[in-house]
């Protein structure tokens, strides 16, 4: 799931592409869907953007902001989504219900620019919404702040006395923005804690930690992240994980083999002797843990 490094990765790259410094903004030659689902409004249509110079591009969270004067498309990737952008476009029209592909936008200005919004699997959850205000999007509305816009005062007050396990916190965007399974792994490894510890119980100190090790992470994804093309952000990020999808092999801090504990439809990774005190986590495959 591409969450804020990547999305931000994106938003770099879209903006060198669309509103380029020194340069005239790209002008929209048509927005076409490949599915009638992918499209969650119904504020403005299609149609609409034709025509349309962009003005800006932005990330809220996990939400991919392009917008216009008098309009926002604002996508949402999920689990399997993804930009695949093109500086030749074809000029057949898009084929609705064939293949990977959601969404098309083409560009009249510059000719040929544009992106499919693709979405791999059979689980279908990436999300278009036009709209005349990005707070009309629910999942922006309900976003908290973002998780690099956090003081360290401001997450230890956040923090402290909460009763949830710290990966559902992380992840959970109305409390923070832009962080989801992966990255919440990577914090918590950085942290030396459990994914199962009660926010509750971590003292002032261990929190200051906590908030230092989202910055770090976050900060450096992002930097890592800044001037790679659309195409190849998903496998940067990737190559960069210290324990997320490397289960069974060793830890690169203490040499430990990286565990893995199952959910109904997600898994987290952590290494025992960085973050348990070389205490396994029990399986919890029925668990209602991320749900």
């Amino acid at each position: 799931m591409p969450e804020m490094p990547e999305v931000q990765g994106l938003v770099q790259f879209l903006a060198g592409k669309l509103v380029p410094r020194g340069a005239a903004p790209a002008v929209v030659r048509d927005l076409q869907l490949g599915s009638f689902a992918v499209l969650k409004t119904a504020d403005v249509s299609p149609a609409e953007l034709s025509g349309k110079a962009f003005t800006d591009v932005e990330r809220r969270g996990k939400f991919l902001v392009l917008s216009f004067d008098d309009a926002h498309l604002v996508l949402h990737l999920a689990r399997a989504g993804w930009l695949r952008w093109s500086d030749t476009m074809p000029d057949a029209p898009l084929r609705p219900g064939k293949g990977m592909i959601a969404m098309r936008l083409r560009c009249s200005q510059p000719a040929g620019y544009g992106f499919d919004l693709i979405e791999a699997g059979t689980r279908k959850s990436a999300a278009a919404y036009l709209v005349r205000d990005v707070l009309d999007v629910p999942g922006v509305k309900r976003l908290g702040p973002d998780a690099l816009d956090i003081t360290e005062q401001e997450f230890v007050a956040m923090m402290r006395g909460h009763r949830n396990q710290l990966k559902g916190l992380l992840r959970d965007q109305s409390f923070i923005a832009g962080i989801g399974n992966a990255y919440s792994d990577e914090i918590l490894h950085a942290a030396r804690l459990s994914p199962f510890t009660l926010a509750a119980n971590l003292d002032d100190g261990q929190l200051a930690a906590l908030h230092t090790s989202m910055h770090t992470v976050l900060g450096t994804a992002i930097t890592e992240a800044a001037g790679k093309p659309a195409k190849e952000l998903k496998d940067a990020k990737r190559r960069a994980m210290q324990v997320h999808g490397r289960t069974g092999e060793n830890c690169p801090v203490c040499g430990d083999v990286v565990r893995e504990v199952s959910f109904a439809d997600s898994a987290l990774q952590y290494c025992a002797t960085c973050q348990t005190g070389g205490k396994p986590l029990a399986d919890r495959r029925t668990s209602k843990f991320l749900k």
